[in-house]
C-alpha cells in the first residue's frame, strides 16, 4: 500500500513558478513509478510528467516540455514537479500517482496507475 499527499499549490501570475510536491509512505516506495495528471472543469484528466522507479527515465506531455521538471527522492519517498514559465491552460487540480508500471507508454495513462493522491488546485491567473 501506498499513501500520497500533494502540496505546493497555489494562484499565480502567468510566468510564475511553483513546486509541487508529494509525499508518499509505505516501505515499496521506490519500486513505484510515479507520475503527475492534472484535470481542469469539465475536462477529462490528463497525463502531464512521469518518472520511472529508478529516476532515470522521464516524459512529459508536449504542452509542458521545457517548462516542467519531474524529479523524485527516493530516500525522502517525495516526487516533486518543477512548473516554471506557467500558462492559464495549466490551470487544474494536480494529482501524484504511483504504480508498478515498467513502460514509458504505460507510465503515461491514468487508468494504470493503482493509488492516488487527494489533489492540489493550481490556477494560474493571465
Amino acid at each position: 500500500q501506498v499513501q500520497l499527499v500533494e502540496s505546493g499549490g497555489g494562484l499565480v501570475q502567468a510566468g510564475g513558478s511553483l513546486r509541487l510536491s508529494c509525499a508518499a509512505s509505505g516501505r515499496t516506495f521506490s519500486e513505484y513509478a510515479m507520475g503527475w495528471f492534472r484535470q481542469a472543469p469539465g475536462k477529462e484528466r490528463e497525463f502531464v510528467a512521469t518518472i520511472s522507479a529508478s529516476g532515470l527515465v522521464r516524459s512529459y506531455v508536449d504542452s509542458v516540455k521545457g517548462r516542467f521538471t519531474i524529479t523524485r527522492d527516493n530516500a525522502r519517498k517525495t516526487v516533486d514537479l518543477q512548473m516554471n514559465a506557467l500558462k492559464p491552460e495549466d490551470t487544474a487540480v494536480y494529482y501524484c500517482a504511483a504504480g508498478d508500471l515498467r513502460t514509458t507508454q504505460a507510465r503515461s495513462q491514468a487508468r494504470k496507475y493503482n493509488y492516488w493522491g487527494q489533489g492540489t488546485q493550481v490556477t494560474v491567473s493571465s
